[in-house]
């Protein structure tokens, strides 16, 4: 069996399992598990991969014994053995086609293709992610971006001489690359409210051009975890996350509020790709009745912990601009603005407090 056919059968058993973009997970997790680029694909494509037609067919068993996994904590520990595999010296092709066929059941179950390598790209760097906390998604970069572009407008009011067009994000090469910070300009408190993975207020401390400290907070202990992971392996060290129901355990003001608080309303959870609705926390997704109700709760709190003059940054769903403009308004906030993405879609709301 060639590479191609290997990689073309992976295909279509996701295919099968209904897998929309199945072509592209199957390369995903294809590159993941034999280490190999695109370049060095197209180069071998044609080529014996070394593994037999009665290997692929071993697959379907073991594929059936996926789908039998009765519940989240036995998905999760399959999903376990295999980043330890990853780790482990021990990478024949045996070895590597073994987790590949792991890999596709579990994929072929409708678990997510982050959860599964373990790993997601967001603003550039490198996220660990596992069950306990949503996937970063690439509409939440719109977030982190307006933040990022308006940093050193927020330093400019507090006194200090830096320029918005300074505190962009730096460019090389066509990607995104850490700018040096000049920690002797005053320090932006940026509070990062259900922070999950860790991937704003990472984002924040990691290329802002403007110097900050960014306090982030989760009630959830698993996603603490994973929070905390990612800090240490991408050096963050003005970073820190505390365990905190909303601003429960909140102390001091702030100049800045993000969040990406859950907005979805609970029935909607159940129309979602399982994907979502069955493998990412519900704790992470579910905004109750309408969606609306913890933008309702940080709004209120934020007034108390924010700094005059200090800003809030929300990420909404695509429906609800208004909606969490006017609970803004409603709370004593002025300059709203509604961003788009690169959809057109309504992503983002941010305001101000007088001052």
């Amino acid at each position: 069996m060639t590479w191609r056919e290997l990689l073309t059968a992976a295909g279509d058993k996701l295919k099968k399992s209904g897998i929309a973009e199945y072509e592209i997970d199957a390369w995903y997790l294809f590159s993941e598990a034999f280490g190999i680029s695109r370049a060095e694909f197209f180069l071998c494509r044609d080529r014996e991969s070394g593994i037999s037609v009665s290997d692929v067919c071993r697959n379907e068993n073991e594929c059936e014994a996926a789908s039998s996994l009765k519940t989240e904590k036995e998905a999760s520990a399959q999903i376990k053995q295999l980043q330890e595999g990853q780790s482990q010296t021990d990478q024949s092709r045996e070895t590597q086609f073994f987790r590949f066929r792991k890999m596709i059941c579990l994929r072929s179950r409708r678990i997510p293709l982050q959860q599964i390598t373990g790993h997601q790209e967001f603003m550039g760097l490198d996220f660990l992610v596992n069950e306990h906390v949503l996937c970063p998604r690439q509409d939440t970069e719109v977030l982190v971006e307006t933040v990022l572009s308006e940093l050193a407008e927020i330093n400019v009011s507090r006194g200090t001489e830096a320029s918005t067009a300074e505190n962009k994000i730096w460019m090389q090469s066509g990607e995104r690359a850490l700018k040096p910070v000049e920690r002797s300009a005053r320090v932006v408190r940026i509070l990062d409210m259900c922070a999950g993975s860790g991937c704003i207020g990472i984002s924040l401390e990691r290329l802002s051009a403007t110097p900050v400290n960014v306090l982030a907070a989760d009630i959830s202990d698993g996603a603490i975890k994973v929070a905390e992971s990612n800090a240490k392996r991408l050096s963050c060290e003005h970073y820190e996350i505390v365990k905190s129901n909303l601003f429960e355990q909140i102390s001091g003001s702030f100049d800045v509020i993000v969040s990406n608080p859950p907005y979805i309303p609970s029935a909607v959870i159940e129309t979602l790709e399982d994907e979502v609705r069955l493998h990412e926390p519900r704790i992470a997704l579910d905004g109750e009745a309408d969606g609306l109700t913890f933008y309702r709760k940080i709004s209120e709190a934020a007034v108390d912990h924010l700094n005059l003059g200090g800003r809030i940054y929300y990420e909404i769903g695509y429906d609800q601009g208004r909606a969490v403009s006017d609970i803004l308004s409603e709370n004593g906030f002025i300059d709203i603005r509604v961003i788009r993405d690169l959809a057109g879609l309504d992503r983002v709301v941010a305001a101000r407090l007088p001052g």
